[in-house]
């Protein structure tokens, strides 16, 4: 299943959010949203998702969710938002529990999405036994145990340390060469949306446009930290963004 934005515009009251956006997120394929902050980045996602109505425009899910979706659409947060009381497999039950699914059915279910996500040697574990890392990869296995048709994923992993940022992107290519998902992914790093985006769509400054979209035609696998060609795509996005990074900046500090 694709979702298509047709000429997209989003205000709250008086305050242009968004203009006239009209992109696609194709099925099997990582679409990052980068622009200055304040941009309508995470408000875009919300739209894809259902959580707010559009001001002008229509959000389209073109074609059938795959065989087995509980969920369209899922969501993953910054914030891991787990139940502290619960072990990460009743965490990830949790989802399944929504929908009737118990027992033998569900348990083998949640084996497949912890043995996908590298936590099945710590299916009893609670939440507060688990580093940042960990809990995100929860985060992110309850949300593929849906077997969603499109993930909208906000900032994942912005909360953590650089080193776990560079392992959880290791974790999200493996997961995707696997089993290829379809994303729409929201950061403000650069770098993580050269190495995970294969279509990278760059907003201007509010109310925020779409400035370009730049495809990487190389595959996930093959990019490596320090590959030259990410590096200078990487320069191309900051070229884009620079002047307008520093004056939405400046204009926050002054608010």
């Amino acid at each position: 299943m694709d979702i298509r934005l047709d000429a997209i515009s989003h205000s709250y009251g008086d305050t242009e959010v968004l203009r006239d956006i009209s992109l696609d997120v194709p099925t099997g394929r990582i679409v990052c949203l980068v622009g200055p902050s304040g941009c309508g980045k995470s408000t875009l996602l919300r739209l894809m998702g259902g959580l707010e109505r559009p001001t002008k425009g229509r959000v389209l899910q073109l074609g059938a969710p795959p065989q087995g979706c509980l969920n369209p659409l899922t969501f993953v947060f910054q914030d891991f938002a787990l139940l502290p009381w619960r072990t990460v497999r009743g965490n990830i039950s949790l989802v399944l529990e929504d929908h009737g699914i118990r027992g033998a059915r569900a348990d083998s279910i949640i084996s497949d999405v912890l043995a996908r996500t590298k936590l099945s040697d710590f299916g009893h574990a609670l939440p507060r036994q688990l580093s940042g890392g960990m809990k995100q990869r929860v985060a992110i296995a309850r949300a593929l145990i849906v077997n969603p048709a499109v993930m909208l994923m906000d900032e994942p992993l912005s909360a953590l340390d650089s080193q776990t940022r560079e392992l959880l992107m290791d974790d999200l290519v493996a997961l995707w060469t696997r089993q290829p998902f379809t994303a729409a992914y929201v950061t403000h790093n650069l770098a993580e949306a050269v190495r995970l985006g294969h279509r990278i769509v760059v907003l201007s400054r509010r109310p925020g446009e779409i400035r370009e979209v730049v495809e990487i035609d190389k595959p996930l696998l093959d990019r490596a930290y320090g590959d030259t060609d990410l590096e200078s795509i990487q320069k191309h996005l900051w070229g884009l963004m620079r002047e307008e990074a520093r004056a939405a900046d400046e204009e926050l500090l002054d608010v």
